[in-house]
């Protein structure tokens, strides 16, 4: 009975400043306490991380962390304990023999980011790992399945392959696509292979003919003079005892191939190379090595030609067959040229490889009115067609790529600009012949094709898509269609522009890493896949190229040069996205990792600024704000780059005082603190009246005022007033840009706002979020208006119809209105909010996440005045949760009121507006079914003051 009172009061917060304080705690000591056999359920290990991904390959730390979820049929489950253990083989992992490492129990909480204390490990070694918790309610779990982590080269001495490169002379102009091969023989049975492998430009490694890995476009992309990936490939199923060979096919790719405009190319180098690695372990326990070195041969091949924005060209007539198996002559091939490129920039893969996923078979077959062949896959995308061709020797098919037809119904490609994105292949006339690129992509929904006599057959065009494979963490549906489209849309602008970097646009001669885009979008990002070890790697190049005297580049890697560096919005990318993540995945390592560069840029603003003031250098503003056709009546939504600039100069200061005091840096705490009221003494002195007026009444320039508190409290809520009427005077239209729109929302909900947040949300008209969808939109726009309503462009110069900065509504839609948020005391979820904001006539909603602690999600329903939310919270953490209500009485926890629970009544907070309170309650893990009352009436539902 006693253990059954704790677990009732378990459930709500404490009322007053000590309950505020010490809630958290209490809830946690009662959870631990409950150990009533009622709610005993066992519990299990479901899933475990080395490094943050799931069976790694080129683990190359000393110490790599281990994570793991556990679940729980019971509710309140705790972590109490934990014990890892670690082999070099799983029947020893599993006999608990010749262990590398067990930790032993150790009583802790702690299920994140566990460091190995184990032996040194071995470069190109395999590991298996297990390992089991306890729970607060005297559970053991089983160990759980076993998994594994491979090691990448620990040390720079371990790497024995030298660089070589093609021994021939090459074409200059169109440069084919190079081959480099070797055959070894082995002479023991194999136990286990593994290869180590990079190249300047990208690679397609080959063993006894077939491909190495299920990865494209690597080693992928980074500032390569200072940062070159290698990737660690498990191989024992392609080597064999006796005659082998390895091939390896190379690209231009980002490495010398054009990039940007002005005709960039040889950005880091002229010349493709490999460097290649296979590290041979026999069943007799002795080792062998085949590396790239003097001994192999080169020579070119089908690809004839291949460039990132204009696509491959393919000759069958000069495949060499069998290049990649042992036994081919390869008599008549150019020994290789060995070079000496060392080894101080490479590093080990960090984030998710790009692979193939989706695949689209067309779903119309267009003749267009200028007589074009066209198919239409249904699908903005960002991939390649597999093609099936059958032909006589010597015919040519050209395939191109579009996003869209324009209003005629032709085939449209002026907004891709110099981009040919056009594929050629030359057929053989061997019968039937299937083709698709390499060492190019494109961003497309239409292809047109050339060179196909007589009709398409729909079923030989296969659209492939192409992305790094980061796990998918988040869902999200509404009770509305075109909602869920714009949803739709968000996922799919992540798809297209996540590929090794977070690119601007997929299609156009651009396709580079913007920092504004990025950051605007990370946090939403951070819902719908795990983008922490994707982000990692690229905010490690974002700080690999920043400049010595802390600006940050406009794009990174950086092929823009100096100059294009140091604009409010984008430069913050180095102290947002680090905070963000660590919001999200509970890392403290990114902090650690990017606190030189976050420091770095904050100090660049500040030795620029005067008088607290950052007004010089140039800024991109508020990228692509609404601007009407004709603006003759001034609503063109201008605002002072200045005021800009100096909101993000609070944001960044803000983010660095944050990391600095995660990371126990207090001095930095005291010091750029008071940089921080500094900073904004001087907004108000030289951007706001003294009535609370901004220079730029505009609503970009309201919001990033209140969203970074820029103003006092006393002047926060006439602002965001302000706001709402600029809101209305567009006719409830948003007019912001790249920088207004990711906050728009989220501070008019802070501020009291929701219902003008769904009116947001929920208009169809230009400028808004479902204009697009209207249009017939499956991706995100660059521009409000990309397609004009009487179907003219905008301007072709700059108009991406996959872009994903303005799908940052997205952030909102999962955090306020289905509520699923972090907190900054447990971040990574382990302490989460659940507080939905009902409105806009919706009837559902609902969102789940993928946490490192397990499944994290809120359905709420509405019928009439009958609210219902069913929420989820994992195992080892616990959530705050805010039910929203009009009679905060009505409120029941699985069919219970909460009036009748052990007498405590939960915390009811108080209220603006007419729609109605909040009850808050602590629940630990489990399953619950909420029940109240609650009144749609399209008002104000909850105006929770000024402060965050």
């Amino acid at each position: 009975m006693k253990e059954t009172k704790l677990l009732r009061r378990s459930y709500f917060s404490l009322n007053g400043r000590a309950g505020k304080s010490l809630g958290y705690k209490w809830i946690f000591c009662c959870l631990l306490l409950c150990t009533s056999s009622a709610m005993r359920a066992q519990i299990e290990v479901e899933q475990g991380w080395v490094e943050n991904k799931i069976n790694p390959m080129g683990v190359a730390v000393a110490q790599p962390r281990f994570s793991f979820a556990s679940n729980s049929t019971g509710k309140n489950v705790v972590q109490t304990a934990y014990e890892i253990r670690v082999a070099t083989s799983v029947t020893d992992l599993q006999k608990d023999k010749k262990l590398i490492w067990n930790s032993g129990k150790v009583n802790t909480d702690q299920s994140l980011h566990v460091v190995y204390q184990g032996a040194p490990l071995k470069s190109a070694q395999k590991y298996f790992w297990q390992v089991k918790v306890w729970d607060n309610q005297k559970n053991e779990s089983k160990w759980s399945e076993p998994a594994d982590f491979t090691t990448g080269m620990m040390e720079k001495q371990d790497w024995k392959a030298t660089w070589i490169e093609p021994g021939y002379k090459e074409d200059s102009i169109l440069r084919p696509s190079p081959l480099l091969r070797k055959e070894f023989k082995l002479n023991k049975n194999i136990q286990s292979a593994r290869v180590i492998i990079t190249a300047h430009g990208l690679y397609e490694a080959f063993i006894n003919g077939k491909k190495v890995g299920n990865a494209f476009l690597t080693p992928g992309w980074t500032s390569y003079n200072k940062r070159l990936q290698y990737q660690t490939y498990d191989v024992t199923d392609l080597v064999k005892a006796g005659d082998n060979a390895v091939g390896v096919m190379l690209g231009s790719g980002w490495y010398r191939g054009t990039l940007a405009w002005g005709g960039n190319h040889n950005l880091y180098g002229k010349t493709l190379g490999v460097l290649f690695q296979l590290e041979i372990t026999y069943t007799d326990g002795t080792t062998a090595t085949v590396l790239s070195d003097g001994s192999w041969k080169s020579a070119t091949g089908e690809i004839r030609y291949a460039e990132i924005y204009n696509g491959e060209t393919i000759d069958h007539r000069q495949t060499k067959t069998g290049w990649t198996a042992p036994g081919f002559k390869d008599n008549d091939w150019t020994p290789v040229k060995v070079v000496d490129d060392g080894y101080d920039n490479l590093v080990t893969t960090q984030n998710e490889l790009v692979q193939q996923h989706e695949s689209f078979k067309p779903i119309k077959v267009i003749t267009t009115p200028s007589g074009e062949k066209v198919l239409d896959f249904g699908q903005n995308l960002v991939g390649w067609v597999d093609v099936k061709l059958k032909g006589k020797a010597g015919d040519t098919v050209k395939i191109f790529h579009a996003e869209v037809l324009d209003k005629a119904g032709n085939f449209y490609t002026t907004n891709l600009r110099m981009a040919k994105a056009e594929d050629q292949y030359i057929l053989s006339g061997k019968g039937e012949e299937s083709f698709h690129p390499h060492f190019t992509w494109h961003g497309f929904r239409y292809i047109r094709v050339e060179g196909v006599d007589g009709p398409l057959n729909p079923d030989d065009f296969t659209a492939v898509t192409l992305y790094s494979a980061m796990p998918q963490t988040g869902q999200f549906s509404s009770s509305d269609s075109l909602i869920n489209q714009l949803q739709h849309n968000i996922e799919w602008g992540l798809r297209g522009n996540f590929l090794d970097v977070p690119t601007d646009c997929p299609q156009r001669d651009e396709r580079l890493g913007w920092t504004g885009d990025a950051e605007v979008f990370s946090r939403t990002a951070s819902f719908i896949r795990n983008v922490n070890s994707f982000f990692d790697k690229w905010m490690q190049d974002v700080a690999a190229d920043q400049l010595p005297d802390g600006r940050v580049a406009h794009v990174v890697p950086n092929v823009l040069g100096e100059g294009s560096s140091g604009a409010a919005g984008w430069a913050d990318v180095a102290t947002i996205i680090p905070w963000n993540m660590y919001l999200a995945y509970g890392d403290k390592q990114i902090l650690e990792k990017q606190y030189a560069s976050m420091k770095a840029w904050v100090d660049y603003i500040k030795s620029v600024s005067k008088d607290n003031l950052w007004n010089t250098g140039y800024h991109f503003g508020d990228w692509l704000f609404y601007h009407p056709d004709d603006d003759n009546d001034g609503r063109a939504a201008v605002t002072d780059k200045y005021l800009i600039a100096q909101c993000f100069y609070a944001h960044s200061t803000q983010l660095l005082i944050n990391a600095a005091s995660v990371l126990g840096r207090s001095s930095d705490v005291t010091s750029y603190s008071a940089l921080l009221k500094d900073i904004k003494a001087a907004f108000l002195k030289e951007y706001v009246t003294p009535s609370g007026r901004l220079v730029s009444s505009t609503q970009t320039a309201y919001v990033l005022a209140l969203n970074f508190d820029m103003l006092p409290e006393n002047l926060r809520a006439q602002a965001a007033k302000r706001l709402v009427e600029n809101i209305h005077s567009y006719g409830d239209h948003i007019t912001t840009g790249f920088l207004g729109t990711p906050f728009i929302s989220a501070v008019l909900t802070r501020f009291g706002y929701s219902d003008v947040a769904y009116q947001l949300l929920l208009q169809k008209t230009y400028p808004s979020w479902l204009y697009p969808v209207k249009m017939g939109a499956t991706t995100i726009w660059e521009r409000w208006d990309g397609i004009k309503q009487n179907g003219d462009f905008e301007n072709a110069g700059m108009n991406s119809f996959n872009h994903y900065a303005y799908g940052a509504i997205g952030d909102w839609m999962y955090r306020k209105m289905v509520g699923l948020d972090t907190y900054e005391d447990a971040p990574g979820y382990k302490h989460n909010k659940i507080q939905p904001y009902i409105g806009g006539g919706f009837t559902s909603a609902r969102a789940s996440l993928k946490t490192y602690f397990g499944t994290l999600s809120n359905s709420w329903q509405l019928s009439g005045s009958n609210l219902s939310m069913d929420i989820e919270i994992p195992v080892n953490t616990t959530s705050t949760v805010f039910v929203p209500t009009t009679n905060p009485a009505s409120v029941a926890l699985d069919g219970k009121s909460l009036n009748g629970q052990g007498g405590q009544k939960a915390e009811v907070l108080p209220a603006q507006g007419t729609s109605g309170q909040f009850v808050k309650l602590e629940l630990g893990s489990g399953r619950y079914h909420l029940t109240s009352t609650f009144v749609q009436d399209g008002a104000n539902q909850a105006k929770q003051g000024v402060k965050k």
